[in-house]
């Protein structure tokens, strides 16, 4: 049987059952990534991150809620509850009514609520054109999140235009997986050793905004031109913009002077196309684009030499699997089952805190997202932004839509020089670029 005929009759065997949906509590684990994020949480480290989709007409709050209360009882993922174990926090299936669905009231990526959500870690609001889906990332990667996304709005549009329901089948796309395996223990490998380092990284700091406003700036690139530029460097597309954004560091933090610590930034990289996943879950692995100026006066050619050279080095199947089977071994180790969790916590807090002081930035590219060329005609863009890490004060997200990449900056700080440095750099080298902003930086 082909692979999108299984995942066909897994979709089936599934909406068959969906009446009885709720007739027992079940228990899962966290993934091995998510065990870290119940840990870290709170008011002003949210770990809430925001995926979007504007359409081309204003949204109908009565169908949305709609669509949610028809699609999630498919998705276990999104279908959770958060619970506090002895050694471990755990997941329960949720029995309650969908979250409500609500007007865009407040800035993006807050701290979710569980106990004034209906429990759930995940929100749903809407502004104008656009839906926002907002997800604590215990629950699933922005990969994962993408996938339930669409299914919003493929079902949206559906209720909404009745001529797409006469065209589409009322049900999930046979590319949707509902897959929620543990992809992380299915391919740890039990001889990796540990595989990063936690050297102190430069810390970009400023006037902070409030712990409740967020900074926003979106900038709009035409696809054929960023590949063009990025081919004229010999470089892929993401290696040029995370190299752009380490020249910006360097020439408006650092005035373009030796440092004794690094610009460094975390770069997400989606493990399921190394490792054959099709998980819900998370399953990425977090690697480092590091450049270190020792003297003055580098040119942009030769911060982005540094950026990609350690940027290939890295991104390898054969190091992505020490990346995170040395965070397995620690899961899997007996000794430390055993730990209680409020122990657990305790070390887990300090290591965190010891690596946070070894990222500058992050940046996180979702790649391109494709949807059923039956409903691309209803969506005009998506977005993608991240919430604040400790230690880091403004990130980066990038996804492609069509003929536009996206690249947003999100900002726990007021001053902007970098993301105008970043996005004069762009313009420099021929790119037309387009700006949107939240509007936070002119209260």
């Amino acid at each position: 049987m082909s692979k999108k005929k299984k995942n066909n009759a897994h979709i089936k065997k599934k909406l068959k059952k969906k009446n009885d949906r709720f007739s027992s509590l079940k228990w899962d684990k966290l993934d091995n990534t998510a065990n870290l994020f119940p840990v870290i949480v709170s008011e002003s480290v949210s770990n809430v991150y925001r995926i979007s989709a504007t359409l081309t007409e204003d949204i109908e709050p009565d169908l949305l809620q709609k669509a949610l209360n028809k699609i999630l009882p498919y998705f276990d993922v999104f279908n959770e509850k958060l619970k506090k174990g002895i050694f471990w926090y755990y997941f329960e299936t949720n029995n309650k009514e969908a979250p409500k669905v609500t007007p865009e009231n407040t800035y993006p990526c807050l701290f979710i609520n569980q106990y004034t959500n209906n429990e759930y870690l995940f929100r749903v609001t809407y502004y104008e054109k656009r839906i926002n889906l907002e997800v604590f990332h215990v629950l699933t990667d922005g990969n994962g999140a993408f996938m339930f996304l669409k299914e919003l709005i493929y079902q949206y549009l559906r209720y909404k235009y009745p001529e797409l329901k006469e065209k589409a089948v009322d049900a999930l796309s046979s590319d949707t997986s509902l897959n929620k395996e543990d992809s992380y223990i299915r391919n740890y490998k039990r001889s990796a050793k540990k595989g990063y380092k936690t050297e102190k990284a430069v810390i970009i700091k400023g006037e902070k905004l409030s712990y409740d406003h967020f900074g926003i700036i979106h900038g709009y690139l035409k696809l054929e031109d960023i590949k063009k530029v990025a081919k004229s460097y010999g470089v892929t597309i993401n290696q040029y913009l995370i190299g752009v954004l380490t020249w910006s560091i360097y020439k408006e933090y650092l005035k373009g002077m030796p440092s004794d610590v690094p610009i460094s930034t975390c770069i997400p990289v989606n493990l399921r196309p190394y490792f054959d996943s099709n998980t819900m879950k998370n399953f990425f692995a977090v690697v480092s684009a590091v450049f270190k100026p020792t003297r003055d006066a580098y040119t942009f050619e030769e911060v982005l030499s540094a950026i990609t050279e350690c940027l290939n080095e890295q991104i390898c199947k054969e190091n992505l699997e020490k990346l995170f089977s040395y965070n397995v071994s620690n899961e899997v180790n007996l000794i430390i089952r055993a730990v209680p969790r409020i122990i657990k916590n305790i070390a887990m807090k300090r290591v965190y805190k010891s690596s946070a002081r070894a990222n500058t930035s992050t940046v996180t590219n979702l790649g391109i997202i494709k949807v059923a060329p039956e409903y691309e005609k209803y969506i005009n863009a998506f977005h993608a932004v991240l919430s604040m890490s400790k230690g880091q004060n403004i990130k980066g997200s990038v996804c492609s839509y069509k003929d536009t990449l996206t690249f947003t900056f999100s900002a726990a700080i007021r001053e902007t020089n970098i993301q105008k440095c970043f996005f004069r750099k762009l313009v420099q080298d021929g790119i037309n670029v387009s700006i949107e902003s939240n509007g936070v930086y002119y209260e």
